[in-house]
């Protein structure tokens, strides 16, 4: 056995973290620290964490930070915890830092059409706020209802309306932060014309939770567009013929709010799902929104699908029936997933090249006697969402995912795209970075963290291996 001399035992640690929580809570239960440590979707791939803590405020968070600066104790932050690639799970002898219960919108201005928000306020809470004022909070990640802001910030989260409004990077004007030091920084501001200094606000969009904690968010909000909304469902012969219609109408000028794709795979599970008949004969279907919608950008969305010999057209401004549209897209991951083992992945590609991707995809599929993908996605910024499945009756992931995941991720690169284009790296990614970045700019990346957490004690192995 070796030899160990360890300074401080577990209860000293933990008495020492309890008095420095003092507006939230500390839980070391281990079966109850167990429940927050882990995914349920990706179980097996955590540690034992020591601790799991609520913050009630700033305070806390730089006390959570003080005790683990003392004890070198790794820290995972974790928000509503909806991570889809292991970006806020436990790691061994961890403190879980949750900084969901810090949850109020501080100020929503409408003046200046901004709001500051603590980082647990759930996205679709800030956007109904915002409306009750004729704002409307832009950022609508497919978790929206279910996802904090603070969550969405440190994996710069997309969604559905990013073709027009931006992921939430774009839509951040300045932030609160902890440091691992226990330094607390203001960044940015309230004005959307911001010049001074290094842009240390967007270097920390996107950093899940491996540089600072997030305790505060300052974003813009936008009034609601005058007019009607155009909904659209239409269905193409296959992606590559929807993806030039695509491409029109997000250069056409009309500036389309949505534009989400679904393979013939993807409409033959929902019709499964659902009991319709969608897939007939196409392989695509485009689902697309434009706001404040103009008789001239009417004649447009009609010229653009008659150009592209699209069928089965169903337009609607009248509200339910935009929302029995946008179910389809809302039941696609449960029709998916139901019955089968599934990875779903997330890549991007520039839209002229969505297409091949796609097909290349297909072929994959194809190969694979044993899996069959799914690919969906928003289809106006070229963001994929290929789905791996595979039958429940297979205990051990099958060696063909990771093989089909590793040549899917070498053609996204290979088309100048992106293997994360909105679900952030966490641990599934986290071994890319020199082959999707360069090893000069991994490098770069390395130093960065070593300049905000000598210590690493944030988020160890998320984002950078």
């Amino acid at each position: 056995m070796a030899l160990n001399f360890p300074a401080y035992n577990q209860t000293e640690i933990l008495d020492f973290l309890k008095a420095q929580v003092t507006d939230g809570t500390v839980v070391t239960d281990p079966e109850k620290v167990d429940e927050h440590s882990y995914s349920k979707q990706l179980a097996g791939q955590h540690g034992p964490a020591l601790a799991f803590i609520e913050a009630g405020s700033i305070a806390d968070v730089q006390g959570v930070m003080k005790a683990a600066r003392r004890f070198h104790i790794p820290v995972v932050t974790q928000n509503r915890f909806t991570s889809t690639v292991i970006g806020a799970d436990a790691v061994d002898g961890a403190f879980i830092l949750s900084t969901a219960k810090m949850d109020q919108i501080l100020e929503l201005n409408t003046e200046d059409a901004y709001a500051v928000v603590q980082p647990g306020v759930i996205n679709n809470d800030l956007d109904q706020a915002a409306r009750q004022h004729g704002l409307f909070y832009a950022p609508d990640p497919a978790s929206k209802k279910m996802s904090g802001i603070g969550g969405n910030v440190a994996t710069n989260a997309g969604g559905l309306s990013g073709v027009r409004y931006g992921s939430t990077r774009d839509n951040v004007l300045g932030l609160k932060v902890v440091l691992a030091d226990g330094k607390v920084l203001d960044l940015g501001g309230k004005t959307t014309k911001q010049a001074f200094g290094y842009d240390l606000t967007q270097l920390f969009v996107g950093s899940e939770g491996t540089l600072v904690v997030i305790v505060e968010i300052t974003v813009k909000l936008m009034p609601l567009p005058l007019g009607d909304s155009l909904m659209g469902l239409a269905f193409f012969k296959n992606m590559e013929t929807l993806a030039k219609a695509t491409t029109e109408l997000r250069m056409s000028g009309i500036y389309p709010a949505m534009l989400e794709a679904m393979d013939a795979n993807t409409l033959r599970a929902l019709d499964e799902y659902r009991h319709t008949s969608l897939a007939g004969e196409n392989s695509a279907a485009l689902i697309f929104r434009v706001d404040s919608i103009s008789p001239e950008g009417r004649q447009i969305v009609d010229q653009i699908m008659d150009k592209y010999g699209a069928e089965n057209i169903r337009l609607a401004t009248d509200e339910k029936q935009q929302e029995e549209i946008i179910s389809l897209r809302q039941d696609m991951l449960p029709a998916i997933f139901t019955g089968r083992s599934a990875v779903m992945e997330d890549m991007a590609a520039p839209t002229s090249k969505m297409a091949e991707l796609v097909a290349y995809i297909q072929q994959l599929s194809a190969e694979h006697d044993d899996l069959q993908i799914f690919t969906a996605g928003h289809a106006g910024d070229g963001n994929l969402h290929p789905t791996v499945t595979w039958s429940k009756d297979v205990t051990e992931t099958p060696e063909s995912v990771n093989e089909v995941l590793q040549a899917m991720f070498k053609k996204a690169l290979e088309l100048d795209g992106t293997i994360s284009g909105e679900h952030a790296v966490g641990m599934l990614k986290n071994q890319w970075n020199n082959v999707e970045l360069g090893e000069e700019v991994d490098w770069v990346q390395h130093q960065i963290k070593a300049l905000f957490d000598p210590m690493n004690l944030l988020n160890p192995k998320r984002k950078i291996d």
